[in-house]
Order: C-alpha cells, then sequence, then structure tokens
C-alpha cells in the first residue's frame, strides 16, 4: 500500500514529532544501539531538509502493576539516548521539560525553534498519564502531544500497540512513516511472500502469547523449530513428560497448539537433545546431562531444561534442512543465557553457513544474543544483503499472525 512517507514531505522550518523504538535502556543504562542506529537515517533526513526533530520514546514499565502509579526514576530515563544521539552525530540534543513529565518548561523546545540546538527529546512517554490509556486521557495526552509540532512521523515500527504516541496522536497531526518504518514493512514481504523451502525457529517463555503467530508460521513455513520454555511444553504434552519450572498453564497450552495443528505435524523440526540441569541459578556451577528425545517415556520426570544441546544441530535431518532452506526467520534465543547459551550459539552458527539463504532476525533479546556470542558474524552480517535485523521481533509475530503489516493499528492510522 502507499504509506503516506517522510521523503515526499517539506519540512524545512517545521517542527516535526517523531515516535521511535529506542526502548533500549535497562537500569539507567543502554544494553545495545541497534535501534537507534537504525532510526538515524529518518533523523539526519529531517534535520539535513531543515527541519526541528523533537524525538519520543517509550522505555521499559515505569507503571507499577500492584498500585498502578508510574514510578520516575533513572533506570527508565532517555537521558542515556540522547547522550549516545550526541556522540553519534555530532549534532546537540536535548531533553525536554527538565526531563520530567510537565509540560510547563518548554525552554529546550524554543531553544529548538532559535536553532540553538538541533534536536529534542521529550522524556519517557510511559511517563506520562494518558499514553497507555484507552480513555479521554489518551486524547488529552495525544493533544498536548501535536500543539509541539507540525508534523508527525511514525519511526517506531517495534511499538505496534496503539498508545497515545504512536496512534492517537495521528488525530491532530499530518502524520507519515519514517524511512526505518517503510524499510520494515517492504522487508516483511520476505517473511510473508518468503522464499521456499522456509524455516522459521520460535522460542520464548509463555506458550499461550504465542500460540497465534505460532500456528501461522505453521500453517506457512515448510518447517518450524521451537526454543526455550515453549518447547519446553511442548516436549511435555506430546511425550507426557513433566519438567521442572513448566507450568500446566503452558503445558494445557501446548496441548492445544498440539492438537489444533495436528495437520501440520511433520513441520515441526524437533531438536533431537536438551540440556539438563539440576539447579536454576545461573551464578554457581550446575551439574548437567545431555536427555535425548528419543529416550522420553510418559512419566517421566526431568530437572531445568535450560538449553537445547548444540550437538543437534549437527544431526543429519536438521543439517539437511537448513542446508536447503532459502529464507529463515529467527525470534529465538534457545537457552538461559549467559551460562546456557551455546545451544543458540549452535544455531546461528548452522544459519550462517547457508550463504544463500535469506536470513530474517527478529527480536531484541536475539539480537543482543547474536551480538554477544558470534560477534565477528554479527558485524559482518550488518553489511550482508542476505541478512536482514528487524528491530521488533513481538512486532513480526503480530503481523505474521494478521498475515499483513497494515492491520497493525499505527500503520492503519497512516493509511487514514
Amino acid at each position: 500500500m502507499n504509506i503516506p512517507n517522510i521523503r515526499e514531505v517539506d519540512v524545512t522550518g517545521k517542527k516535526v514529532l517523531i515516535r521511535v523504538d529506542h526502548n533500549v535502556v535497562k537500569k539507567g543504562k543502554i544494553k545495545d544501539t541497534y535501534r537507534i542506529d537504525a532510526s538515524l537515517p529518518t533523523i539526519r533526513l529531517i534535520i539535513e531538509k531543515g527541519g526541528k526533530p523533537i524525538l519520543m520514546t517509550h522505555v521499559g514499565r515505569p507503571k507499577n502493576k500492584q498500585t498502578g502509579q508510574i514510578e520516575i526514576s533513572e533506570e527508565t530515563s532517555v537521558q542515556p539516548i540522547v547522550q549516545y544521539l550526541h556522540e553519534k552525530t555530532g549534532k546537540v540534543f536535548k531533553t525536554a521539560f527538565n526531563n520530567k513529565p510537565d509540560f510547563s518548561d518548554q525552554s529546550v523546545l524554543q531553544e529548538l525553534a532559535d536553532g540553538k540546538i538541533d534536536g529534542a527529546y521529550l522524556p519517557n512517554t510511559r511517563w506520562f498519564e494518558g499514553e497507555e490509556e484507552k480513555d479521554g486521557r489518551a486524547d488529552d495526552f495525544a493533544q498536548k502531544l501535536a500543539s509541539l509540532a507540525d508534523i508527525f512521523v511514525n519511526d517506531a515500527f517495534g511499538s505496534w500497540q496503539p498508545h497515545a504516541s504512536t496512534f492517537t496522536i495521528t488525530k491532530y497531526l499530518p502524520s507519515y512513516a519514517g524511512l526505518l518504518m517503510i524499510k520494515e514493512i517492504t522487508s516483511l514481504e520476505k517473511v510473508l511472500k518468503p522464499r521456499r523451502p522456509f524455516v522459521a525457529v520460535v522460542a520464548g517463555s509463555k506458550f499461550d502469547t504465542k500460540i497465534g503467530s505460532m500456528t501461522a508460521l505453521l500453517q506457512m513455513a515448510d518447517h518450524l523449530m521451537l526454543g526455550g520454555v515453549i518447547y519446553n511444553a511442548y516436549l511435555c504434552a506430546k511425550y507426557g513428560i513433566r519438567i521442572q519450572g513448566v507450568s500446566e498453564d503452558n503445558i494445557a497450552s501446548a496441548a492445544k497448539f498440539i492438537e489444533s495443528t495436528k495437520q501440520f505435524a511433520d513441520k515441526i523440526l524437533e531438536i533431537p537433545a536438551v540440556l539438563e540441569s539440576d539447579i536454576l541459578e545461573t551464578n554457581v556451577p550446575a551439574k548437567t546431562r545431555i536427555r535425548k528425545i528419543q529416550d522420553f517415556q510418559p512419566g517421566m520426570k526431568l530437572n531445568f531444561v535450560l538449553d537445547a544441546a548444540p550437538e543437534s544441530f549437527a544431526e543429519s535431518r536438521i543439517q539437511h534442512v537448513f542446508r536447503e532452506a532459502q529464507t529463515f526467520f529467527v525470534n529465538a534465543v534457545m537457552g538461559l543465557t549467559p551460562n546456557f547459551a551455546a545451544g543458540s550459539k549452535a544455531l546461528y552458527t548452522s544459519i550462517n553457513q547457508n550463504k544463500t539463504a535469506e536470513k530474517l532476525f527478529g527480536g531484541g533479546d536475539t539480537l543482543q544474543d547474536f551480538k554477544m556470542l558470534l560477534p565477528e558474524i554479527y558485524y559482518t552480517a550488518l553489511n550482508d544483503e542476505s541478512y536482514y535485523f528487524f528491530t521488533g521481533g513481538g512486532t513480526i509475530l503480530q503481523v505474521i499472525e494478521e498475515g499483513t503489516p497494515y492491520g497493525l493499528q499505527p500503520v492503519k492510522a497512516l493509511l487514514r
């Protein structure tokens, strides 16, 4: 579809409110800069065309689940991002409103208007009442945001939920997609209309949150490999075993998935061996053993299963499937990192050995693991056209479940 694009707009002298997905700060420090770097082309374009960028993002989950109160602290501040932008671009960015969720102090925005600085950055959007609410508070917050700018640009593909700063704001300003948003949507065609054979690898901790996307993937892919806790739940449900730490709810969800997709059961590419540990803690030595799936018997009880056994990826069937694949989609960390990382390392290495396939990775944890475990391959992949790293794994799974990126509410709002 023809999404309104920021390239098509004259932004000279205009204040441009840009929603980015810079949710990369944990405990006050940037854990990975990839999402920031991916948004730089849009930011630079607006500055080069004479626009005045005002950036905003959410960081973490500052709302206390028990009390409902928003907790403002340095741990969820955008300040480290502002500092990184200055270091990376050489441009002067400042945090607006004295880094508080209060619109009264607009001195930084005045500096931007006067040309004294290159860009402003609003405080964490989730510090403001109205960002995540579905009532009139969302409109109030969106209108206040709209009063700051002339144009809105959504470049936050990874933030797919319809919050005030991604969705409601489009009611009050002319709205356009940023360069990253367009790039992500275009790249999704390689997932939704893949070259075949198509191999998908998905891991996670909660089966019920991924049933929709995994069912869609199983229908569209030639092979689906599971990892993490969801694979443990799958093994429990299929083989009648029990693994310590895997909840009955997860097992029930896995059983439901197996029953509803039994016509596609032969597509599931089982990892033939897993790593069992006597303890869950990662800061003390653990006793581990390899458990082969072929040895499972109903009623068997296992301790914690914390990784895929790396030798599984040398098994002939998996090697054949990986060698023949023409598209990989990976949203998976196989083990409980950092101590149990051999499975992920073997997975990423095996995929990298296929030089002709499209290799599409999504999810912050996946990219961080890839970068940490195999830095040489990771940095080479950044400049390899056969690789593409999406900025939002959860967004990709939502798109796969819906079968189109145009069903995402923030994207629909741009079309409207």
